[in-house]
């Protein structure tokens, strides 16, 4: 019986390993986790041959074994503790040709571990069209290594790859570690030494790793930590430098002897171009070109196929009315189980394209001078240039902006933008905003050009930005990390994307969210259906007498009657009265129960707002912005007999809705994402605390 034979796919970032791994996985594919952190671990079934199959393990990219983020330090961690679940047999590792000399550094390290390994030598095409030419038995011979060229993009070299991993497989126990790279200290002899007892089972390298790293290494007791840092104590960066430095004297040589260059740099077009998109100016106008073309396909193309799916569910809530009776389960599928499932597909294509536009830019290289571009600014912040994707697409939609953060290396910098993204205002607060700024703002011309209400409708959205920015400010002031904040980065050469993997990586995240975030999304979904339509028997009983009298005394049309009965009953349920519980707390903002009901509805979704407050208006809960808007006007307090909507309390409104987390779906991907609740509670409760304070500053100060 075959052995079930891990192989780690090992490699810098940006030096093709998502290509190999696809190349030799395919669909056999899925996603893990590593044990005690929120990275994702990307496993796949590679079939060597008919009847040998490996378990490859595609670990984050890294460049150093000395780690500068949560990705790379699982490198570590895993590396140096052969108990790991996720310890291979044998490493793959990728290089990238045309830049050998940066990606031998981590080999070297790797080559030091007692490993079996294999080098398999990428972009073999991209380095035809350099006219770089490479003596890849020379490399193989001086780095005492097994030695393979390929090429991810065309796979060129693919069979040559999948032989030599089998066999390295199949003789991995004869596996004899030759010369080291490294040439230790006398304090690192010694800590291997003492180690040697306590940890058996590791090389001398892996154990004067542990030395370095013991503080860190979550496998480790305290009881371990406190005999490490008695018998092998080390000056941890004064031996990194030195041993980088010796690392790169054999690297430099050996690298200079095997790959021949022409006389013209290879990277000349890349640097020309990057002269223009790295530009202060140029380069800002590029990018927010690039991500304008982004919030466009993000807003307008999945309008489509959005709509497609809403009437697809339309049709199917038809179908479901026309051939089942008026009861409880109708209404449990019509309104809970239909919706719940339409509100998790139809984030589907928001989520496709951004995945897929994000996707080509990460595989042309353009997404590092983005990075590069915007991360001196964002720091100032608590985050990260890549940050700005998120943000940016996060006008269109917080759930893929959320998704997009995993290029997020720093985990504290990751979770700031997590959490300050919803800030941004996205597509789904904008039928609140057509309904009520109409009552805030004169639809009148400004300065001969501008339309007043578009104006307030771009001050919203700056707001949020705003409000985003300084959350992000002061969520930096107050989360701790160990983890050092700096912009290391390779600007990698200009590619043609790889579309298999493009699509591959489109399936992977929209697969995620429907079977991640779509469980909690539907469960929600649920409870809310069960509030709105169910309440106190008595109470029930009462609107449905009321609104029968209505009916008859007003001799309403079946459309009517349908909308002053379901007002009714909205009224009397479960929601209904949670509104009515609410309304002291939030009649300091200018809200009663029946905007007390729609906040509560609305944190399915943003949009719900409109369609509760038709429904609580008697027009139809299908009515449009401009219907609702109409019999807003004509509300009035039964109280004091004016407006109930003024431009006070819509103002009041308006702010809240910048600020408060009503969105279900945004804090179940936040969930997914930060593998946690109790950050999408914070999330909830500090937008919630933001959304409510801003609103009584207005209403209290204006009103």
């Amino acid at each position: 019986m075959q052995k079930n034979y891990k192989i780690a796919l090992l490699g810098n970032p940006n030096a093709g390993k998502s290509s190999v791994f696809n190349l030799l996985t395919g669909m056999r594919q899925k996603i893990g986790n590593f044990p005690g952190v929120t990275v994702d671990k990307k496993l796949g079934t590679a079939l060597l041959a008919p009847d040998f199959s490996v378990t490859l393990i595609d670990f984050p990219g890294t460049y150093s074994l000395f780690p500068t983020s949560s990705d790379e330090r699982i490198v570590t961690n895993t590396f140096t503790n052969p108990q790991d679940e996720n310890y291979p047999d044998a490493i793959l590792y990728i290089a990238d040709i045309t830049q050998l000399e940066k990606h031998l550094l981590l080999l070297s390290q790797v080559h030091d571990l007692g490993l079996p390994v294999l080098l398999a030598l990428n972009m073999a095409d991209a380095a035809r069209a350099d006219k770089i030419e490479i003596d890849e038995k020379s490399i193989s011979k001086q780095l005492g290594v097994k030695t393979v060229v390929i090429s991810g993009r065309t796979a060129e070299g693919m069979q040559d790859l999948k032989r030599e991993l089998k066999e390295i497989c199949e003789t991995s126990g004869d596996y004899i570690l030759g010369k080291t790279f490294l040439r230790f200290s006398d304090e690192e002899k010694n800590a291997a030494k003492n180690l040697r007892e306590k940890f058996s089972q590791q090389s001398d390298y892996q154990r004067v790793l542990i030395a370095h790293h013991y503080k860190k290494l979550p496998f480790l007791t305290e009881a371990d930590r406190a005999f490490i840092e008695q018998n092998a104590p080390l000056e941890s960066l004064k031996h990194q430098v030195r041993g980088t430095m010796q690392r790169f004297e054999r690297i430099e040589p050996l690298v200079r002897s095997s790959v021949t260059r022409p006389g013209d740099a290879p990277d000349a077009l890349t640097d020309k171009i990057d002269d223009i998109v790295t530009h202060r100016v140029w380069g800002l106008l590029i990018f927010f070109g690039l991500m304008l073309l982004v919030f466009q396909a993000i807003f307008a193309w999945a309008t489509v196929p959005m709509d497609w799916i809403d009437a697809i569910f339309g049709g199917l809530t038809e179908v479901v009315n026309d051939n089942l009776p008026d009861n409880w389960f109708r209404s449990l599928l019509t309104d809970g189980v239909i919706a719940g499932v339409a509100g998790v597909l139809i984030f589907i294509p928001q989520i496709a394209i951004l995945f897929f536009l994000i996707s080509i830019l990460e595989e042309s290289g353009y997404m590092a001078r983005a990075v590069y571009l915007f991360d001196n600014l964002m720091r100032r912040f608590g985050l990260n240039g890549r940050s700005v994707v998120g943000l940016v697409s996060g006008t269109a939609c917080a759930i893929p902006a959320i998704m997009s953060t995993r290029t997020i290396s720093n985990r504290k910098e990751r979770l700031i933008t997590i959490m300050v993204t919803p800030l941004i205002s996205c597509s789904a607060r904008i039928p609140v905003y057509t309904v009520l700024i109409a009552f805030v703002v004169p639809s009148v011309t400004v300065w001969g050009i501008f339309n007043a209400q578009g104006l307030a409708f771009m001050g919203l959205y700056l707001l949020g930005i705003i409000a985003a920015l300084a959350s992000a400010w002061v969520f930096k002031k107050i989360l701790k990390s160990e983890e050092t904040s700096f912009l290391l980065l390779e600007l990698p050469v200009y590619r043609r994307p790889i579309m298999k993997n493009v699509f591959l990586t489109v399936y992977e995240k929209t697969k995620t969210f429907v079977i991640e975030a779509g469980k909690v999304i539907f469960v929600i979904s649920i409870i809310l259906w069960f509030l709105a339509s169910y309440g106190p028997t008595k109470a029930m009983n009462e609107a449905t007498a009321e609104a029968a009298q209505v009916i008859e005394t007003e001799q309403l049309t079946d459309q009517a009657a349908d909308n002053v009965l379901a007002a009714k009953k909205i009224e009397a349920s479960y929601a209904g009265h949670l509104g009515k519980f609410i309304e002291p707390a939030i009649e300091p903002l200018g809200f009663d129960w029946k905007i007390g009901i729609a906040l509560i509805t609305s944190f399915a979704a943003r949009e719900v707002f409109v369609g509760t407050m038709a429904t609580i208006y008697s027009i139809g809960s299908d009515s449009d912005e401009f219907a609702v808007r109409d019999k807003l006007r004509e509300a009035k307090n039964p109280k004091t007999g004016l407006p109930v909507y003024t431009w006070v309390t819509s103002l009041s409104l308006l702010i809240f809705y910048v600020f408060a987390m009503q969105c279900m779906s945004t804090l179940a991907v936040t969930k997914r994402e930060t593998k946690s609740w109790k950050w999408a509670g914070i999330q909830f409760i500090f937008m919630t605390a933001l959304a409510y304070l801003g609103s009584l500053f207005v209403f209290q100060t204006f009103g």
